[in-house]
C-alpha cells in the first residue's frame, strides 16, 4: 500500500512550495489577464512596447551587423594588403639563396620572419609565421616573439594554400600565449623561391573591432532601453488622454443606467472627444426627456386604466341589474327575443370580468395589491382548480391529468391568488389543447415548490414566449375562443407570482404543445435558486435544449431566437430570466 509523505518531509516540504508556487502563479496570471482584458490603457502600451521592441531589436541588429562588417571589410583589406608586401618583402630575401641546401637560409629566414614582425604597424599580439615546406633541414615553423607551438595556422586555411591558391583568410578564435582564446583573422600565402616554398602567415588581432562592436551594442541597447521607456511613457500619456474620457463616459453611462439622469459628461475643448462628450450629453439628455415623457404617459395611462375601472362599475351594477331582470323574463319572449337576451347576459359578464381584470392590473400598477399568506397544502388548490375545469375540459374534449406528491405540500402563499393563477393557465392549456390531455404536475423539495401546466396543442411560435404574458396579447387573432377570456388573465397571473417572490415561465414550440411553470417559495421572504422540475418537458425528446434552471434576477433578459439555438424548443420567464 503507498504511504503517504509527511509534510515535514524533505519531498513533502518540495510538494508543499511546489504547489503554493503554483497556486501564486494563477492567482497572479488570473489577475493579470483580468487586468488585461479591462484596461484599454494598458493594451495600448503594452502592444505599443511589444512593436516598438521588435523595431528597436531589428533596428539594433541591422546597424551592428553594418558595423561589423565595415570593420571586418576594412582589417581584411588592410591585412590581404600587408601580407602582399610581406609575400614580397620575403621573396626578395631570399632571392640570394642558390638552393635548399644554402648554409645561410636558416638564418635569413629566421632574420626575415623577425623584420616582418618588426613591420607590422600592429599591437603586440600580432604574429608573422615563415613555414618551410619540404626542407628537413629547416626550422617546422620560424615565429619571432611566441613559442612556435602556440602559433597554429588554421587547418582549413593551410589546405587552401597547400592546392596552390595565392592568397587566403579566415576567421579564428585561438590564444598566442597563456591568455584565453580570442578573435583574429589569419591572412596567408605561399612564397615560391629558388630555395624552395615557404608559406607566410599573418596574425592579425581583432581586440579593436571587438571592443568597437562591444561598444556599439552597449550603446545600442543603452538607446533602445531609454527609447523604449519614452515610447512607454508617451503610449501611457497618449493612451490615458483618450482613454480617461472614455471612462468618464462608461461611468456616466452607468449613472444614467441606474436612474440618475441628470448626469453629464464634462466638455473640454473642441477636438472629437470633446465632440463625444457634447453627443453624448445631448443623447443623455433626450432619453431624459423621453423617459420623463413616457413615466407621465405611463402614469396618465394607469390613471386612466384605474379611473375608467372605477368609473364604470357604477353603470355596469345598473346594467347587471336590468340584464338579469330582462334575463328573468327571457322565457315568455319570442326565440330571437330570447336568444338576444342570453347573448346580453353573457357579454355583460365578460365585460364584467374585464373591469375586475383592469381593477386588479390598477391595483398592481398603483402598487396597492397586498398578499395574504397562509400555511396551504398547495395540493387542495390545485385539486379544486381541476374540478372547477373539469366540464370545461369534457366540453373541449381535453382529459385532464393531475399528479400531485403522496406527501402534502404546505406553502406560505396566497391560496386565491394561487388559484386564480392555476385557472388561468389550466384554462389557457384546455382553450389552445386542440382537444388534447392537459397534464398538472406538483412537486417540491426543500425550499420552492414547482406547478407544471402541459398541453399538446398547437404551441408557441419562436419569439411567442416572450410576448405570450403581455397585456391583451393573443397568439392568434383569429382563433375563436371557448371561454371569453379577456386577455389579461396571464399578466395578471405574472404579477401574482412576483407579489409571491415566484417564477412563471413558459416553455412552447409548434406543433409540440406548451408548458407552464408555476415556482413559489415555501417561506414568504426566501429567494428561489432552482426549481423542483424542469421548464422543458421531457416528453419533448431528448433533442430539445432545456430551461436554464437559476434565479430570475441572476440573468439579464436575452430575447430568444430560434437561429441561436440548436432546436425548436422556445422557453422565457419572468422577471429576465433566460430559457433556450
Amino acid at each position: 500500500m503507498r504511504r503517504r509523505a509527511r509534510p515535514d518531509a524533505p519531498d513533502g516540504r518540495v510538494r508543499l512550495v511546489y504547489q503554493r508556487f503554483r497556486r501564486a502563479a494563477g492567482w497572479l496570471s488570473a489577475r493579470g489577464l483580468a487586468r488585461w482584458r479591462r484596461s484599454l490603457q494598458l493594451r495600448v502600451v503594452t502592444s505599443t512596447l511589444l512593436a516598438s521592441s521588435v523595431m528597436t531589436v531589428a533596428l539594433g541588429l541591422f546597424v551592428v551587423h553594418r558595423v561589423t562588417d565595415g570593420l571586418v571589410v576594412a582589417e581584411k583589406e588592410q591585412a590581404l594588403e600587408q601580407l602582399a608586401s610581406g609575400v614580397t618583402y620575403l621573396g626578395d630575401e631570399l632571392s640570394s639563396i642558390k638552393g635548399q641546401d644554402d648554409p645561410e637560409l636558416d638564418s635569413v629566414l629566421r632574420q626575415a620572419a623577425r623584420n616582418l614582425s618588426d613591420r607590422g604597424s600592429r599591437a603586440t599580439d600580432f604574429a608573422v609565421a615563415v613555414l618551410p615546406t619540404g626542407n628537413r633541414r629547416l626550422s617546422p615553423k620560424y615565429v619571432p616573439r611566441y613559442s612556435p607551438d602556440d602559433v597554429r595556422p588554421p587547418a582549413q586555411l593551410t589546405r587552401l594554400i597547400a592546392t596552390g591558391e595565392q592568397r587566403g583568410y579566415q576567421f579564428t578564435r585561438t590564444s598566442l600565449d597563456d591568455r584565453p582564446a580570442r578573435a583574429f583573422l589569419v591572412v596567408g600565402a605561399p612564397v615560391d623561391t629558388q630555395a624552395g616554398r615557404f608559406d607566410l602567415y599573418y596574425f592579425v588581432p581583432l581586440d579593436d573591432q571587438v571592443a568597437t562592436v562591444g561598444l556599439v551594442q552597449n550603446s545600442l541597447t543603452a538607446i533602445g532601453a531609454l527609447l523604449l521607456l519614452l515610447l512607454a511613457a508617451i503610449a501611457g500619456i497618449v493612451a490615458r488622454q483618450v482613454v480617461t474620457p472614455v471612462r468618464v463616459a462608461a461611468r456616466t453611462a452607468e449613472r444614467l443606467s441606474a436612474g440618475l439622469l441628470e448626469e453629464r459628461m464634462v466638455v473640454r475643448g473642441e477636438d472629437e472627444l470633446a465632440r463625444l462628450a457634447h453627443s453624448f450629453n445631448q443623447m443623455a439628455a433626450n432619453l431624459q426627456r423621453q423617459i420623463v415623457q413616457l413615466e407621465n404617459l405611463s402614469r396618465l395611462q394607469q390613471r386612466f386604466t384605474s379611473d375608467v375601472s372605477h368609473e364604470l362599475r357604477t353603470p355596469l351594477t345598473t346594467v347587471r341589474m336590468a340584464a338579469d331582470v330582462i334575463h328573468a323574463a327571457s322565457d315568455t319572449f319570442p326565440p330571437a327575443l330570447a336568444r338576444s337576451t342570453e347573448l346580453l347576459s353573457n357579454e355583460v359578464d365578460r365585460f364584467e370580468s374585464l373591469l375586475n381584470d383592469l381593477l386588479e392590473i390598477s391595483r398592481y400598477d398603483a402598487g396597492a395589491a397586498v398578499l395574504e399568506p397562509e400555511d396551504t397544502d398547495v395540493r387542495t388548490i390545485v385539486t379544486r382548480t381541476a374540478d372547477g375545469l373539469a366540464q370545461l375540459a369534457e366540453r373541449t374534449g381535453s382529459e385532464l391529468k393531475v399528479v400531485l406528491p403522496d406527501e402534502p405540500v404546505v406553502a406560505e402563499v396566497d391560496p386565491r391568488r394561487v388559484e386564480r393563477i392555476l385557472r388561468n393557465l389550466v384554462g389557457n392549456a384546455i382553450e389552445h389543447g386542440e382537444g388534447r390531455p392537459v397534464r398538472i404536475t406538483l412537486a417540491s423539495d426543500a425550499d420552492a415548490l414547482a406547478i407544471t401546466v402541459r398541453d399538446y396543442g398547437v404551441g408557441l411560435r419562436p419569439g411567442e414566449a416572450q410576448a405570450v404574458f403581455d397585456r391583451f396579447w393573443r397568439a392568434d387573432p383569429s382563433r375563436a375562443r371557448q371561454t371569453g377570456g379577456t386577455g389579461l388573465g396571464l399578466s395578471i397571473s405574472r404579477e401574482d407570482a412576483r407579489l409571491h417572490d415566484g417564477w412563471l415561465q413558459v416553455w412552447g414550440w409548434p406543433a409540440l404543445g406548451a408548458q407552464f411553470r408555476l415556482t413559489l417559495p415555501l417561506r414568504r421572504g426566501e429567494r428561489l435558486s432552482a426549481a423542483p422540475l424542469p421548464l422543458a418537458p421531457a416528453d419533448a425528446g431528448s433533442r430539445y435544449p432545456r430551461a436554464i434552471e437559476a434565479s430570475p434576477r441572476a440573468l439579464p433578459p436575452v430575447p430568444t431566437h430560434p437561429a441561436l439555438t440548436p432546436g425548436p424548443a422556445d422557453a422565457a420567464g419572468t422577471e429576465g430570466e433566460q430559457h433556450g
